[in-house]
């Protein structure tokens, strides 16, 4: 008679209690076999905890985004545990691989580039499946670059929304800023700085000025943080490096001014809308009926015109 593995019975008794079956994890209780999720550093490769060093030392094997690139990290730390990569593309077929691994009484570690493993890199798949499977997963604290673009942006840190990469195409870009224009909480994106002005220019489109903080380069030589106005985002010199947005929430009151609508529709015109275009965005944008932006644009049309 074949031994069933604890973490079978425990899934057999969740299919038998339904769906809605309490699964409970007490994850350092009898020294289960686990799969850790191991931050690594953004930049500064100091930023490795010594608990995070230990636990890459001691599982069986550890599941990398780039084995290249992270046999660089644990060289460094003279950690000579083997790797097998994880990404995008194979994720889903490392899961059965990794749950017998676990099962045969070993634990395993993932880990990504840089940062958090599953905060915009793989590992959603996996760990679903593994807490399906009723296998302890834990979670190490660590580097990640939203919380430190956060809580130096100078805006509200609490409460606060993540987003991460909004899509790279425009049309798809600009439904999903409009899904969330409203959102009262801080807003948190990450950007590629080959497409950070068009982002900075949709989202000014999308939901008119508010204050912002970009954080790029974290923990390394470079960091830099600017905080400015969006509708000053033609100011910002060229950027490199993977890009924090941080966002003012939507306020609930409705105070738009003459000259902000006016100013708004400015900027569209100058980025190549059309003037009607420019009109009906902003009114959308700011909430306010399309005939009353489009009477203050004329009428500050006309007081221009009178002083030629």
């Amino acid at each position: 008679m074949k031994t069933m593995t604890i973490a079978k019975k425990q899934k057999l008794f969740l299919i038998t209690k339904g769906c809605d079956a309490l699964n409970v994890q007490k994850s350092y209780e009898d020294n289960h076999p686990a799969v850790y999720l191991v931050p690594t550093p953004i930049g500064n490769i100091e930023d490795m905890t010594y608990r995070a060093v230990k636990i890459l030392k001691e599982v069986s094997v550890i599941y990398a985004e780039d084995t290249r690139h992270s046999g660089n990290l644990l060289k460094h730390y003279e950690i000579e545990t083997s790797m097998i990569s994880l990404h995008e593309h194979n994720e889903s077929s490392r899961v059965e691989q990794i749950i017998q691994t676990v099962e045969s009484g070993k634990s395993v570690a993932l880990i990504s580039d840089a940062g958090t493993p599953l905060m915009s890199d793989p590992g959603e798949t996996l760990v679903q499946a593994l807490t399906e499977a009723s296998i302890t997963v834990i979670a190490l604290p660590g580097a990640t670059a939203m919380l430190p673009a956060l809580i130096t942006s100078g805006l509200s840190v609490q409460p606060f929304v993540f987003i991460g990469f909004l899509p790279p195409k425009k049309a798809q870009k600009k439904k999903s800023l409009e899904r969330i224009q409203n959102y009262p909480e801080t807003l948190v994106l990450y950007e590629a700085p080959h497409r950070i002005q068009d982002t900075l220019k949709e989202l000014y489109n999308v939901m008119g000025n508010r204050k912002i903080a970009l954080a790029r380069e974290l923990t390394k030589r470079y960091e830099t943080i600017y905080r400015l106005a969006l509708k000053d985002y033609h100011e910002l010199p060229q950027l490199k490096g993977e890009i924090v947005i941080i966002i003012e929430g939507a306020s609930p009151v409705n105070t738009i001014s003459s000259a902000d609508i006016i100013e708004h529709i400015q900027l569209m015109i100058s980025d190549g809308y059309k003037e009607m275009d420019a009109i009906k965005t902003a009114a959308k944008v700011r909430k306010i009926p399309k005939n009353d932006a489009y009477m203050a644009y004329q009428t500050y049309k006309k007081t221009q015109e009178g002083k030629e």
